[in-house]
């Protein structure tokens, strides 16, 4: 007897590299509507103005794909076997090597050939942090894990150092059972460590106060009020995931293009506050970093400077 669909995509991903696969009913986030619109009105969404577009298609991916019905969400480890020098100023994990963005879509646009080879073509859409798509609530309902108190998604034998990504198809693919149990339980380390305090409750994240949101999406100067709490990030934050106790599961990747460039290892907190133009282009020419080109990235730099030269 032959795999059925879902155990063929399955087998697949996995060749291509990910880490886990889950399937999901396309339909209505109901559950999320109101979340996602109480938290636009907080304004917890800071600068970043393309969260409050395209409000009915981020709750329904039909709306994306003409009649969709399944969402296979993937996981991709991260997880570096090395660290930046111990003094230089921090570069979030998932940005030491080549753009996610890029190494991903051509996995994900592998899996639809290959998917395409034995159904004929389909309607279908990948997409890697690129569109209005909840990833973390569909990830929850294809059972890849829970929602941690830090937001971010937690998979019980790997942690969170991994990024989701989503294909949003018109095939018909048996869903799987939501993950329904949440084993945070009274740990409230990623609040308690939070420099910004930045997760105001519980699963409710204030993005503009978040470390990653300053450095990365805030395109203004960085507020004084932050003086002194950014714990020396450069680029990004991963106190909250640093901390959490499900990330004494997570193992190394084995993706070659996630590895960094030996500069970015070895370069001590002197080298970065020297760094040129140059430089940052030889280190960065891949990478998700570029994001903030050289002028938010000198921002970042001075700002971490000023912090401490007070």
């Amino acid at each position: 007897m032959g795999m059925s669909l879902q155990q063929q995509i399955r087998q697949w991903a996995s060749e291509l590299g990910f880490m886990e696969t889950g399937f999901a009913k396309a339909g209505f986030l109901e559950d999320e509507a109101p979340r996602l619109e109480q938290w636009l009105k907080m304004n917890y969404h800071g600068q970043m103005l393309y969260m409050t577009h395209w409000f009915d298609k981020r709750l329904d991916p039909r709306l994306l794909v003409e009649d969709a019905k399944s969402v296979i969400v993937l996981s991709y480890n991260y997880f570096p076997d090395k660290q930046q020098n111990n003094d230089a100023p921090k570069i979030s994990k998932y940005a030491y090597g080549e753009d996610y963005h890029t190494v991903i879509r051509t996995k994900l646009n592998e899996l639809i050939n290959r998917i395409a080879e034995i159904t004929g073509p389909f309607h279908g859409r990948g997409f890697v942090d690129s569109a209005p798509v909840m990833e973390r609530a569909w990830a929850q309902k294809a059972g890849l894990g829970w929602r941690g108190k830090h937001t971010l998604l937690i998979d019980k034998q790997a942690g969170s150092f991994f990024f989701l990504d989503v294909l949003i198809t018109d095939l018909d693919i048996p869903a799987d059972d939501a993950f329904q149990t949440d084993h945070c339980g009274t740990c409230t380390r990623c609040i308690d460590a939070c420099p910004t305090e930045a997760i105001v409750q519980p699963y409710l994240l204030d993005a503009s106060k978040c470390i990653s949101y300053l450095t990365i999406e805030l395109k203004d100067a960085i507020p004084e009020s932050f003086k002194g709490k950014m714990d020396n990030w450069m680029f990004g934050c991963d106190v909250c995931q640093d901390v959490c106790p499900w990330n004494r599961f997570s193992k190394v990747h084995q993706e070659t293009r996630f590895e960094p460039n030996p500069l970015l290892l070895s370069m001590d907190k002197s080298e970065w506050m020297e760094i040129t133009e140059d430089v940052f282009k030889q280190i960065f020419s891949k990478s998700a970093v570029k994001r903030t080109k050289w002028e938010g990235f000198q921002r970042n730099l001075a700002f971490l400077k000023e912090s401490t030269d007070q």
